[in-house]
């Protein structure tokens, strides 16, 4: 049976690979998106010239507009909440912004699930960064990377939070709220703390989509500024498989709602950022990287990667793109897309 989707931020880097993957299947599809960010434009005409225009809905909208998200969401089956202010930095130098878009949006967003009358199924992008810097967790470093020295799979969701950030706090706020809409209200809610999303469309920079940001930026000729010592250590998820999460959790919804799920490429897609990635970069583009050095930034864990058998075991989820196969796919897709950079 069709569904009617509203997706906020619809028209952004995982947004638009996810209609992609909903018009391909002839769902219904609602984009609402304010287009603020650089690559929005781009991911909206492409997603016309591959469907037609009228093979959608556009609502241009602010998550911050309590009307406009609860108009937009009436018909809405499903709900997932991609909008938001994506960047630590940033929360950093502009907290006020941060907490409106992620905390006040995404509280409105609730409301707007609630008021619909319809209790729709709504997805939450949440993020590690709930976890903060883990400054309890033992780590050890290596000679390329920083590894935990007790958490053989990675940081499980029993990881008390411990939020870090303005970032930290304002996505950590709504991942709370959306577990509680479903505890009050018996809205079907579903958490994902989403590690480091990567793929095509996905428009990086400096701030946000580190792997992404130096592909491109190796690619162009840009400048790229490593901060810390560069062996800090992320577990990277291909944009594909973070949407069969999508498809997964609200094909079982019985079970995935209320629940929280990290969602990450786990040990087996851990990569440290520049030691471990430089090299890499370097072997595609078939010659050496200059960069800058910069102090660490505020909140950079030294390691994060995502401990997701709760997600396997309730969804019969597991990435399936290797991390070899993915950044190859990238950087092809960058190549064939400069004159967009």
């Amino acid at each position: 049976m069709t569904q009617q989707y509203l997706i906020t931020g619809g028209a952004g880097f995982i947004g638009s690979n996810y209609v992609q993957r909903l018009l391909k299947r002839g769902e219904k599809v609602i984009i609402f998106d304010n287009f603020a960010r650089a690559g929005a434009p781009r991911n909206l005409e492409w997603l016309k010239k591959e469907f037609g225009g009228d093979a959608f809905e556009v609502v241009v909208g602010d998550v911050r507009d309590a009307d406009r998200i609860a108009e937009a969401a009436k018909g809405a089956d499903v709900i997932v909440h991609l909008a938001g202010q994506v960047a630590v930095t940033t929360s950093v130098t502009n907290p006020r912004d941060d907490f409106e878009v992620n905390a006040l949006g995404t509280f409105n967003v609730l409301e707007a699930a609630r008021l619909s009358g319809k209790k729709p199924i709504l997805i939450y992008s949440s993020t590690n960064k709930v976890y903060g810097g883990m400054d309890d967790v033992e780590v050890v470093e290596d000679a390329t990377r920083w590894h935990y020295k007790e958490l053989p799979f990675g940081a499980s969701e029993e990881q008390p939070l411990d939020f870090h950030s303005p970032y930290g706090c304002s996505k950590g706020t709504g991942d709370q709220y959306v577990r509680d809409y479903y505890r009050i209200y018996d809205i079907p809610t579903v958490v994902l703390r989403q590690s480091c999303i990567y793929g095509p469309r996905q428009f990086g920079v400096e701030d946000q989509g580190w792997l992404a940001w130096m592909i491109i930026a190796a690619v162009t000729g840009k400048k790229i500024t490593i901060f810390g010592d560069g062996k800090q250590v992320r577990d990277v998820l291909h944009v594909d498989d973070l949407l069969n999460a999508y498809d997964l959790a609200i094909a079982n919804i019985d079970v995935a709602k209320g629940q929280v799920y990290n969602m990450g490429g786990g040990t087996g897609n851990v990569l440290a950022v520049w030691t471990e990635f430089g090299p890499i970069i370097e072997r595609l583009l078939g010659k050496k990287v200059e960069v800058d050095r910069g102090d660490w930034r505020p909140g950079d864990q030294r390691v994060f990667y995502a401990d997701y058998r709760k997600a396997e075991r309730e969804l019969g989820w597991k990435p399936k793109i290797s991390l070899e196969e993915g950044i190859e796919r990238l950087f092809q897709w960058v190549n064939e897309n400069k004159e967009q950079f």
